[in-house]
């Protein structure tokens, strides 16, 4: 019988693990999970939309004055839907308004409570176009790509894209970027505010992930909890904050004592390679 039900790849991995754990002190063990202060000189955050930047990273962002915030979908569609779209509608927009305009006002104003700076790229979010012309993460790597490497960034927190599809797209993109540019930048994931309180999906992706060979882990990184800049930061965002609170309930949820996590996302410690292979979860019998 296979030991603990595990294949042959799971069960050398685990002998690695444990040989490490073996040690009375690991060295290893001692540096996982913290941020070298290097790493968080030049932060970046990459948004979906204005707000899920400070939703998620306030903290972060509160301790790091000077972060620049990338957020993806913050273009102008070519026409606003009549009537309006049911989103904007929930926000408090009337036929005529200029939706995004406000958006990036808005943006301005938390942004400047945490002391970090917006660029916003022009993509159009899902739901003002038909879905055969959402933009994708294959749409918008290469701007993506292009606008981290122009900041010399050193560290990029990404959200882990969960539900929403310019969610998802922008935490592929940020995924393809990631191979592209300087391979000693430090990259993190994000918990989508409101999404990720959806049951299962942030172990569905955090799972993904893992199977991929990337491994997400819970980082230490230093912040300032400060939970009244970040609710002046949020409350800012007056238009979403009437559709968050009207679907999501969203006031209860930040105001909880819950801290924001932020995830390293790098390759699993050498040896450790085979507990990412699925296939090694089904007992297997000793040849």
């Amino acid at each position: 019988m296979a030991l603990l039900g595990l294949g042959r790849e799971s069960r050398a991995a685990r002998s690695a693990i444990m040989t490490v754990m073996a040690d009375p002190a690991p060295p290893e063990m001692r540096g996982w999970g913290l941020v070298g202060s290097a790493e968080l000189d030049r932060v970046v955050v990459v948004s979906p939309h204005p707000d899920d930047a400070v939703l998620g990273c306030s903290h972060l962002m509160g301790a790091h004055p000077g972060v620049t915030v990338i957020t993806v979908y913050a273009g102008r569609p070519q026409e606003y839907p009549s009537p309006m779209e049911r989103w904007d509608a929930l926000c408090g927009f009337v036929a005529g308004d200029e939706v995004h305009a406000t958006r990036r006002a808005e943006d301005i104003s938390a942004l400047s409570v945490l002391g970090a700076y917006p660029i916003w790229l022009d993509f159009v979010e899902h739901a003002y176009l038909p879905r055969s012309e959402w933009v994708g993460a294959n749409d918008i790597v290469d701007t993506l790509t292009k606008t981290i490497s122009d900041l010399k960034a050193t560290a990029v927190f990404a959200p882990f894209g969960l539900a929403n599809p310019d969610h998802d797209f922008t935490h592929e993109a940020a995924l393809m970027a990631r191979d592209r540019v300087d391979p000693n930048t430090a990259w993190f994931l994000y918990e989508d505010m409101g999404y990720k309180h959806i049951p299962g999906l942030l172990a569905w992706r955090i799972t993904q992930l893992f199977r991929k060979g990337v491994w997400p882990t819970p980082a230490a990184v230093p912040v300032d909890i400060d939970y009244a800049r970040k609710q002046q930061a949020v409350d800012c965002y007056q238009s979403q904050m009437r559709a968050l609170e009207a679907e999501w309930g969203i006031r209860e949820k930040l105001s909880a004592p819950a801290p924001e996590q932020y995830w390293r996302i790098s390759p699993p410690p050498p040896g450790w390679e085979g507990l990412s292979n699925p296939s090694n979860d089904q007992r297997q019998g000793d040849a």
